[in-house]
């Protein structure tokens, strides 16, 4: 399910002239905002590079922020976000990490193609997600899409995800169940 980013305002204030991005981050974390910061990166591979860069960093709130946006664009432009996707999947794995930031991965990982070779992490990660009763709804119902997309290139794994929604059930909520019918049909 892709969402259409708006078209780029021919009054975007950020068009024709460099943004201290970190700062534009900052500002304010609005849908409004987070558009203006789509659409000064726009297709520019240097200036998703800069966001990225920001979204890596350890600053908490420029990271939280700057997911927001980092996924949006992704969608859009996949091709941008490949060489990035080991480094998004190792966030992951971290426990200190804002619940924004995970959500903004997951969110971004059930949209795009993931290499071969980072499946495996990524289902486990998914798994744990699915199952952990403290995980946000958001996160565990990417995941479900996720795993949903895995199940394609491994069928095998789909008893044990099914194990998981049903044990799960009458705990989740209605994003959970959505998506989960999908994977228990």
């Amino acid at each position: 399910m892709k969402k259409k980013l708006k078209k780029r305002s021919k009054n975007f204030p950020y068009s024709n002239h460099s943004v201290n991005l970190r700062e534009e981050i900052l500002k304010e974390h609005s849908k409004a905002q987070t558009q203006k910061i789509i659409d000064w990166v726009g297709d520019s591979q240097q200036r998703f590079d800069e966001l990225v860069h920001l979204f890596l960093g350890d600053e908490y709130r420029v990271t939280q922020r700057a997911g927001w946006p980092l996924s949006y664009i992704a969608v859009e432009h996949p091709e941008m976000v490949k060489k990035y996707l080991p480094a998004f999947v190792k966030l992951l794995g971290n426990t200190k990490l804002h619940r924004a930031v995970r959500r903004n991965v997951v969110r971004l990982l059930q949209l795009v193609e993931i290499p071969r070779k980072l499946h495996g992490e990524v289902m486990n990660y998914c798994f744990d997600f699915i199952a952990d009763v403290n995980e946000a709804a958001a996160v565990k119902a990417f995941s479900l899409t996720i795993l949903e997309n895995l199940c394609q290139q491994y069928p095998d794994i789909k008893p044990e995800i099914k194990t998981i929604i049903r044990e799960r059930w009458d705990y989740e909520t209605p994003a959970f169940h959505a998506r989960a019918k999908r994977l228990l049909k």
